[in-house]
């Protein structure tokens, strides 16, 4: 239907923007709040549901639309953000990303919060579980978060924590919040609370928005008794429950489905759906004073290794770096040509570890010559660590010791990033009835 006469039937019964209303389709019937729609929506209506998520509606002849409950003008306007003394306290951190959008009821535009109270009223359901405290430290997309991001994300977590806060949810964008979640698992110490990361792979104006059940499964995770950092995010392609994934042990497998973040070698910490299950082995909440440890040294490059990679090439990436993290083929390799270039900077005191570019599975360079080249070449072992943790690992270690310390350190496994064991059934099973 065209975008006048939808205006015009909507006007015609007398609904606006905000109020509840009931869809009738054929036999089946919708309520929700009506939500504006802009230039790019691609349905002629969209409704908030009951349930949360967000449903686009093309209206036909055979659609029709009552008003159910007008929103009243005070509504209308900005809230203040309750408090109620009897809940948790959670602090909402926001350093932008696609979660950190709204819509304005009074233009219909969708655009990034300007505060965090904007995100955290964008889900009015979540003082049923806590009150907040919000503020917003940066607006940056996931690209741009570089690691004094991470130091200064640290950094306000420990203060909010330090002062009285139950839990910190700090929405983030979704392409590099692996980065993140692990920069701040050996950033931050003796944690009173859980660390939520949390993102949305659809921004509130599209109708699969995930972003209202990340939040509220983010706030019960953020109140529960876990003391670690830990990225929380839908579960299945549906609605119905969100995992809690370990920050050091989760990667974003998918550019856009609401399930792309899986847990990587080991399961994931719990799920949460009306309640939050943990399963054991995860860290619980410390007493005393939490400790951000930023200092970082981010010289240090992540190379991937490549067919028709040249030496010039890569002695390009590594030149003058402090450390390098490879990510290998398969246990770990490189072609040959490149071993002597890597022992060269070893010997010029560059610190380079081996990871594997594939994604489940673990380093292992005893088994064929080139790994054991690589060893002799003094390349460390980055076991089951992903690229993008070791990187940051590598860039906090540098940063606090020295010498033979270092390779000691990125050895031992400071906050759950190697695994004593690879978990075989974590890798995803194709079941043949259902997917062919």
């Amino acid at each position: 239907m065209r975008e006048n006469e939808v205006k015009k039937l909507l006007r015609e019964a007398s609904i606006k923007e905000g109020d509840f209303i009931e869809i009738h389709m054929g036999e089946k019937t919708y309520r929700g709040v009506l939500l504006p729609s802009h230039a790019f929506s691609q349905s002629d209506i969209i409704i908030k549901l009951e349930s949360g998520y967000n449903m686009g509606i093309v209206i036909d002849e055979s659609v029709s639309i009552k008003l159910i409950k007008k929103k009243s003008r005070a509504e209308r306007e900005k809230q203040p953000i309750p408090h109620d003394s009897k809940k948790p306290t959670v602090s909402l951190i926001g350093t932008g990303g696609t979660i950190a959008s709204y819509i304005d009821y009074a233009t219909g535009a969708v655009h990034p919060a300007g505060t965090s109270e904007e995100i955290a009223l964008s889900v009015p359901e979540i003082f049923d579980i806590c009150n907040l405290n919000t503020k917003v430290i940066f607006q940056k997309f996931g690209e741009d978060i570089a690691p004094p991001d991470w130091a200064k994300i640290a950094e306000e977590t420990a203060k909010e924590l330090n002062s009285g806060a139950d839990g910190v949810i700090i929405p983030h964008g979704t392409d590099t919040m692996s980065y993140t979640s692990a920069a701040l698992s050996f950033m931050l110490k003796n944690l009173s609370g859980a660390v939520v990361l949390t993102g949305s792979q659809r921004s509130s104006d599209r109708p699969s928005s995930d972003a209202f059940q990340n939040l509220l499964a983010s706030a019960r995770v953020a109140i529960s008794d876990l003391g670690e950092v830990v990225v929380v995010m839908h579960g299945t392609p549906s609605s119905g429950q969100c995992y809690i994934y370990r920050g050091t042990k989760v990667r974003k497998m998918h550019s856009s489905r609401r399930d792309a973040f899986r847990s990587i070698n080991e399961h994931p910490l719990g799920f949460v759906n009306s309640k939050v299950h943990l399963f054991p082995g995860h860290r619980k909440k410390a007493e005393g004073t939490v400790i951000a440890d930023t200092m970082l040294n981010a010289n240090v490059s992540l190379i991937y290794f490549h067919p028709g990679l040249s030496k010039e090439d890569f002695t390009r990436m590594a030149e003058g770096k402090d450390g390098v993290v490879v990510a290998g083929t398969g246990l770990g390799h490189v072609s040959s040509d490149i071993i002597p270039e890597i022992k060269e900077i070893v010997e010029e005191g560059t610190i380079v570890v081996m990871t594997t570019q594939c994604i489940w599975g673990r380093v292992n360079m005893n088994v064929y010559a080139t790994g054991r080249k690589l060893m002799e070449a003094g390349v460390i072992s980055g076991e089951d660590m992903l690229p993008e943790v070791a990187l940051a690992k590598l860039m906090w270690v540098l940063a606090h010791f020295e010498g033979d310390e270092i390779k000691k350190m990125m050895r031992k496994n400071i906050a759950g990033e190697i695994s004593d064991r690879t978990l075989y059934e974590t890798y995803p099973a194709v079941d043949d009835q259902q997917n062919f």
